[in-house]
């Protein structure tokens, strides 16, 4: 669906991202994942069209993405980047009622089915009863909860998030996620994410792009392509990747540097690589596990 080729971006006289050629899967969880400032999200800033690349170019379903009207590309892909910024005064309804702007026309104006999604997606992302409380007065993970429910009242084909369990806790980004990923098993939405957290991605990207330096260094399936050397060369982190007791995913445990923690700990049994090959046979539980 989405696609750059001789991809460079980057911000005043600092070049991020360098002759880039990617391609993404449609209908499939894409997560990004990198060290900080490697271009993630640059990358996906690019991708929603908010950065103009200096050259090269992002293909949608194969037109170049600068070519498209504005309005078509914002009903077919939804887009919440990193810390937007909230309007004064403005209520939860309203806000998540922004989506439904690329359907408005100067002869069509609100209807039933406008209502319908924004309803809707405050449901669906856990803020129905905010609705008439301004959004300046949320918490931070209240306030991201809206800004995800207000991307998916857009009612798009692709959604592309930046960061979308920042401020959140570990309950609520669980929620988020499994939403996403009920997105695009259930109503088969095309979902990129960037997340920080390694073994979250793993859990429940279909597709994993890793990334350092404004390069891709991998990218495939997790279990395909997540291992101790990815690890070590993306982060500079040295761990165990062994299933997740879960649902089989690559579960990237840390090595222990500390001497106290060294002490008291038990060394796992594991092969010459210090890695435990991911098991295809783990039991079933809460999370998704299709295309892990």
């Amino acid at each position: 669906m989405l696609s750059t080729r001789d991809l460079v971006a980057g911000y005043d006289e600092r070049t991020v991202l360098d002759g880039l050629d990617l391609d993404l899967p449609a209908d499939a969880f894409t997560v990004i994942v990198g060290p900080n400032a490697c271009g993630k999200s640059t990358l996906l800033r690019t991708l929603a069209r908010l950065l103009t690349p200096r050259r090269g170019t992002v293909l949608l379903d194969g037109a170049a993405i600068r070519e498209l009207p504005t309005r078509e590309v914002a009903r077919r892909l939804g887009v919440l980047p990193q810390s937007p910024l909230v309007p004064e005064g403005v209520t939860v309804a309203d806000l998540v009622g922004r989506g439904r702007q690329p359907y408005q026309r100067w002869w069509r104006q609100w209807s039933e089915q406008d209502g319908a999604a924004v309803d809707q997606a405050m449901r669906l992302a856990d803020v129905a009863d905010l609705a008439d409380r301004p959004v300046d007065t949320l918490s931070g993970g209240q306030r991201q909860r809206v800004w995800i429910a207000m991307t998916l009242a857009q009612d798009t084909e692709a959604l592309l998030l930046d960061e979308p369990t920042t401020f959140l806790d570990l309950a609520h980004q669980v929620e988020v996620l499994d939403l996403l990923h009920r997105l695009r098993t259930e109503r088969g939405r095309t979902v990129v994410a960037v997340l920080h957290d390694l073994n979250q991605a793993a859990r429940y990207a279909d597709h994993l792009i890793a990334m350092r330096a404004g390069a891709v260094v991998a990218a495939g399936p997790p279990r395909a392509i997540l291992t101790t050397d990815l690890v070590r060369e993306v982060f500079g982190l040295d761990c165990l990747v062994v299933p997740c007791p879960v649902t089989g995913a690559p579960l990237v445990v840390p090595a222990i540097t500390s001497p106290t923690l060294a002490a008291g700990a038990s060394s796992p049994a594991t092969g010459s690589s210090g890695a435990v090959p991911v098991g295809e046979d783990a039991p079933a539980g809460s999370y998704p596990s299709k295309g892990n």
